[in-house]
């Protein structure tokens, strides 16, 4: 019986792989995920793509700011800045090295994805113009429909 609760204990200090602080062996702060680097054009493709990627590791909070960082006196302070070192490391990673310079001192993660928002998430009028003329010169030369939807979904 001993036997028995020494195991069903060491299974209780088994890390939840649900919880927003849990780390897998494979997750590291230079790990590549997103397709292409960010750059002076690509925010809302790149940032849907990390994203993507964030929350198939259950670490939007980090950058969203709804996981907080905690007091250091809290139980989960350093669990939240192992995690948050390695999302900034995910956001610097993929990131241009011009745009990452700008980025590299900031304490968390959710500074840098607001200091990136705040720069590259505005509607830029020179670009939404651009997709306008684009989109109206687009048409299906005997392309499948499908085809041509995704053409037009793509712009």
């Amino acid at each position: 019986m001993t036997g028995d609760a020494e195991s069903s204990n060491k299974k209780n200090d088994a890390p939840d792989p649900n919880s927003p602080f849990y780390i897998h062996a494979s997750d590291y702060p230079k790990q590549m995920h997103v397709n292409d680097n960010l750059t002076d054009s690509n925010f809302a493709d790149w940032s849907q793509e990390m994203m993507n990627f964030l929350f198939a590791k259950n670490k939007v909070g980090f950058v969203d700011g709804t996981i907080e960082k905690p007091e250091k006196t809290h139980a989960n302070y350093m669990l939240w800045m192992r995690c948050d070192a390695i999302v900034k490391g995910w956001l610097t990673t993929a990131i241009e090295r011009d745009i990452r310079g700008s980025v590299k001192y900031a304490n968390t993660a959710s500074e840098i994805w607001a200091d990136l928002q705040e720069r590259f998430g505005k509607e830029n009028a020179p670009r939404a113009y651009k997709l306008k003329q684009t989109l109206a010169s687009t048409h299906q030369k005997g392309a499948s429909m499908s085809t041509y939807y995704t053409k037009l979904r793509a712009i």
